[in-house]
């Protein structure tokens, strides 16, 4: 059986967001599922998907900082800033956490674990809503 959907984040400043509930809440489906895979794919190139941390913010915080060392605004070296300081850095975020993940599905519910959460990693300065596409396959209960 196959589930596809495209859901909608409310925007969220710049920053790691831990998105597991607002991203399961739109998807009842799971539900249905013995057993299977949630595909998740962000459509865009400023944003990425990552599965961390689901506790202590800090981690949220210390990731932030890695990202601002690592891919700092307004490098001079940088040609690609048409919508800002922020543009290319975005995109370099982007490629090095991804824009998709695979999830277990395990009796209706997403076997993350016990620490684990789904992250929507907000790469621009601005808050901007993110659209996911979530698609399930699998074996539906009985």
């Amino acid at each position: 059986m196959w589930t596809q959907k495209e859901i909608t984040l409310k925007a969220k400043s710049r920053g790691f967001h831990l998105a597991t509930k607002e991203i399961v809440s739109q998807l009842a489906e799971i539900e249905r599922y013995e057993i299977g895979i949630l595909h998740l794919f962000i459509k865009h190139t400023s944003a990425s998907l990552s599965i961390n941390e689901n506790a202590d913010p800090s981690v949220r915080d210390d990731l932030e900082q890695f990202f601002k060392r690592n891919a700092p605004d307004g490098d001079i070296h940088y040609t690609h800033t048409d919508e800002g300081p922020d543009d290319i850095t975005a995109h370099i975020k982007n490629v090095m956490i991804g824009s998709e993940l695979s999830i277990p599905i395990s009796e209706g519910q997403l076997n993350l674990g016990l620490w684990q959460g789904i992250y929507l990693c907000e790469h621009r300065s601005d808050a901007h809503q993110r659209v996911i596409v979530a698609t399930i396959n699998g074996q539906e209960k009985q």
